[in-house]
């Protein structure tokens, strides 16, 4: 299984790259009022209005410093109705991948928890990242359902 690998606050997490369509640098954001704070805004991708999920904020509390290697990590997924969709997910130092090959899709947790199982890779820590908890979470918020296409 091939990682992608991303920062916040010192620490290192990984998300399955098997439904990352691709990795862009930081655009301008339409800011969604009244949205929870890690939805830090929308924009538009192949012809879909797509949430983006502040990574950062929603784990540590902070938003993502803009910063060079600040990036939004594009996920495909399909929705309940079949559609195919999107969501963005920003993360700083998004640099680097990690493959795993003996590694196992995360299982769903019991309690729908985006923050999975922690591994050992040579001196570091790495924590992984359910996608799917983040992306029931998002379609939850009224208004900004996710970029179908």
């Amino acid at each position: 299984m091939l990682l992608l690998l991303f920062h916040i606050a010192g620490d290192i997490y990984a998300i399955d790259s098997t439904h990352i369509v691709e990795v862009l640098p930081l655009v301008l954001l339409r800011k969604i009022h009244q949205a929870p704070k890690h939805i830090t805004g929308v924009f538009q991708y192949r012809n879909c209005i797509v949430p983006v999920v502040d990574l950062c904020q929603l784990i540590q509390g902070e938003p993502c410093r803009s910063r060079y290697s600040t990036r939004i990590m594009m996920l495909h997924y399909t929705t309940k109705k079949g559609n195919r969709a999107y969501v963005g997910l920003l993360a700083e130092r998004v640099t680097e991948t990690l493959d795993q090959p003996d590694l196992m899709p995360s299982a769903q947790s019991d309690n729908g928890s985006y923050l999975g199982e922690v591994l050992m890779h040579e001196q570091d820590m790495i924590q992984r990242l359910r996608w799917e908890a983040l992306v029931s979470d998002v379609q939850n918020v009224a208004l900004i359902g996710g970029g179908t296409g």
